[in-house]
């Protein structure tokens, strides 16, 4: 039963990625067999046209039929995240809430309010305008490092280096929306979910121990760990497509998205420590620019403005650099900082000998020695 069930998981993404072609081919079968009842009456039905507005039919996009579950004008009731999942929202949140603390106590949190203020506006902006089903909460990094990274539950960090290497605005929502859309997809989650059903498909049924509800059940009380904020490629591609989406329904030029990482990607090969991080859990490659921008052409419609750049990203911008170059001025926080010791007391002795802690300083000479392993005396005038 173990078995028949991972192997149903298993070929949910293939049929899911084989659901939008079906559509659109549902749809133009129809679309033919209208045109040819309607012949005698000479009118001509478009070929992309919905059948009656059926909200179940893909809607009308710039180039095709787009799949309702990515028609952009259908922004939160698409049922993006649905599907096989061990863990509720509130399970998610609460495992979110886990590696967020652990987060907290391993990196240097930024909390200038102009900074915090900005990011968590502009943050919460693109939430409003996606598919996400839990509360955000964002937070800057002081980090060097070209990135940012969404936890389950809605639990988002920003690096400032991600900050310091947009050039404008629309840059940066591009990059933030695709991590909120991670979250919206539930990603994390599913990813575990089915790791998990694989593994229980793999084990001999003896080994299970009870019915199937008791094995989902122990696996759901596991931690999602950071290791799978790396995402498979079908998971990248569509968090591509999501996020452009959302970064489009805030009004933002979605093909900044694109550009930042092809910038990026020049650079690359002269600054690899810093850049190459971007990559590590983002691979943009040729195959996922070429998708993007296809995805811009075929899911978008057109406008005849965006948003691109504003004044306060370029002051947060530069006020964030006054605060990062203050802070290496300042050097790390560590013990190394200059400190004052107290030297121990020369022994002062008399003519004889013998130590006297009495003698005035108004007796003293200068220090003579008579060798460099000899401690310095005073002696006293005769």
């Amino acid at each position: 039963m173990m078995f028949v069930l991972g192997c149903l998981v298993l070929a949910q993404p293939m049929a899911a990625q084989a659901k939008p072609d079906e559509d659109v081919t549902t749809t133009q079968a129809t679309v033919e067999q209208a045109s040819a009842a309607q012949a005698s009456q000479a009118v001509a039905t478009p070929a992309n046209a919905p059948a009656n507005n059926n909200a179940s039919e893909p809607a009308k996009g710039p180039n095709h039929a787009v799949p309702v579950k990515y028609d952009v004008s259908k922004i939160g009731n698409r049922g993006i995240g649905e599907g096989i999942n061990f863990y509720s929202l509130e399970r998610e949140v609460a495992v979110g809430h886990q590696l967020a603390d652990q987060v907290n106590t391993q990196v240097r949190v930024i909390s200038d309010p102009m900074v915090n203020a900005y990011i968590n506006r502009l943050g919460q902006s693109l939430v409003r305008n996606s598919d996400a089903k839990v509360p955000f909460t964002i937070k800057v990094i002081d980090n060097d490092e070209i990135n940012a990274f969404a936890l389950p539950g809605g639990f988002f960090f920003v690096n400032s280096g991600l900050i310091m290497a947009a050039d404008n605005e629309a840059e940066l929502a591009g990059v933030m929306a695709h991590e909120i859309a991670h979250v919206a997809a539930r990603h994390a989650t599913k990813t575990l979910t089915r790791n998990q059903l694989i593994n229980l498909a793999s084990l001999p049924l003896i080994f299970i121990g009870g019915p199937v509800v008791y094995a989902m059940e122990q696996a759901a009380g596991l931690v999602v760990p950071m290791s799978f904020l790396k995402f498979s490629r079908d998971a990248e591609l569509e968090a591509d497509l999501l996020g452009m989406e959302y970064e489009y329904s805030a009004g933002y030029d979605p093909a900044a998205f694109v550009q930042f990482f092809e910038k990026l990607g020049q650079e690359k090969k002269h600054k690899f420590s810093m850049i190459s991080k971007a990559f590590s859990t983002h691979p943009m490659n040729g195959e996922r620019v070429a998708r993007a921008q296809t995805d811009i052409q075929e899911y978008l419609p057109p406008r005849n403005e965006y948003l691109l750049d504003t004044s306060e990203f370029q002051d947060v911008k530069a006020h964030l650099a006054l605060l990062l170059n203050g802070r290496k001025m300042l050097g790390p926080k560590n013990n190394n900082h200059p400190a004052l010791h107290r030297r121990e007391r020369p022994t002062l002795t008399t003519s004889s000998g013998t130590p006297d802690d009495s003698a005035n300083d108004s007796n003293k000479t200068t220090a003579q020695t008579s060798g460099d392993d000899e401690r310095p005396t005073l002696k006293r005038q005769d």
